[in-house]
């Protein structure tokens, strides 16, 4: 079964932090975006992994993320 979960990416100091919408326990850092993405989805594989050695229920993506201008 394929899911798809929703990443916020936040600039940091060191890099970039990544965060998953829907699973907010999964976090990572990277030096770059394309390796914070690479450890995200790393971090997601070992946290359904130790979901499921655990018998938890695991969260189900698909959040829908949206910016909203205002005038500032």
């Amino acid at each position: 079964m394929l899911s798809s979960y929703t990443a916020k990416y936040t600039r940091i100091r060191s890099g970039y932090m990544g965060q998953l919408v829907e699973w907010p326990e999964v976090v990572t850092e990277g030096g770059t975006l394309e390796e914070c993405r690479e450890m995200l989805r790393d971090a997601l594989s070992e946290m359904i992994l130790a979901y499921r050695q655990q018998e938890k229920e695991i969260p189900i993506g698909s959040a829908l993320l949206e910016q909203i201008p205002v005038e500032m």
